[in-house]
């Protein structure tokens, strides 16, 4: 275990565009492999992808990871062989379990503006579960200098459910602090979504991550923005053999 933060810089991030697709990677992910940056924790993936109007994702196959999709701008269709179809836009959060087997496509709900979302992969605390899908609105207010729980295992408080000891919180700060207490034992990853802040000291822009590995004790992790900021931050049960690579 280290004190000293992984800061994983946006403009390092893995990128390519295809034209339709202009897609940032925070970890190795398909073509791109950084034997450095593997994941954290109990993250696997953390891609940043903006799809051109009425282009996406043909329908594709997923086994053993709970994938999360958090839209930004515009509005992304989603359709899986469960049945389920639906249109996830901002302040909506859209969890799915691949476990077994799970077939799904995205598009751009629009013919004619851009859709940015980030997908997030988690690797479960079991293999082999049942397939799941489930989404929900938030009220984005309540994240306005908040904390606000968007995921957990269990989902408590109204959150959605993952199959991880992992809660996922949003927060939206505007010349603002909050503070986050973690308990002992607790990896933590902060994604700077959109703006500026400064995390623990860290100065991070947009497309930037840092990431704690879990300590003995205790601990608070202030989150300061001197302007408008969107922030995701992971809270995970330590893991000693999916610590990123160094």
């Amino acid at each position: 275990m280290s004190d000293v933060p992984y800061v994983r810089r946006g403009v390092e991030r893995g990128h390519r565009d295809y034209g339709w697709l202009d897609t940032r990677h925070t970890f190795s992910f398909g073509g791109y492999y950084d034997p450095a940056h593997l994941g954290f924790s109990r993250l696997r993936v953390i891609n940043e992808d903006t799809v051109a109007p009425g282009r996406g994702f043909d329908a594709h196959d997923h086994r053993d990871m709970e994938i999360i999709t958090y839209v930004r701008e515009g509005a992304l269709e989603h359709r899986d062989s469960l049945g389920n179809g639906s249109v996830i836009a901002p302040g909506e959060v859209q969890r799915m379990s691949a476990g077994t087997g799970i077939r799904h496509s995205e598009f751009n709900a629009s013919e004619d503006r851009s859709v940015r979302f980030l997908q997030i992969w988690i690797e479960p605390e079991a293999m082999g579960i049942e397939p799941a899908y489930e989404q929900r609105a938030f009220d984005t207010e309540q994240c306005r200098e908040n904390l606000v729980l968007l995921l957990s295992r269990g989902g408590r408080s109204g959150s959605l459910t993952i199959h991880q000891d992992v809660d996922l919180y949003a927060a939206e700060l505007d010349h603002a602090e909050v503070i986050h207490n973690a308990d002992p034992g607790r990896d933590i990853w902060v994604q700077i979504v959109d703006g500026t802040a400064d995390v623990d000291g860290v100065p991070l822009v947009a497309g930037d991550g840092i990431g704690f590995n879990g300590k003995a004790s205790e601990w608070r992790l202030a989150m300061r923005s001197s302007e408008r900021a969107h922030i995701l931050l992971f809270d995970m049960l330590a893991s000693v053999s999916a610590r990123r690579a160094r």
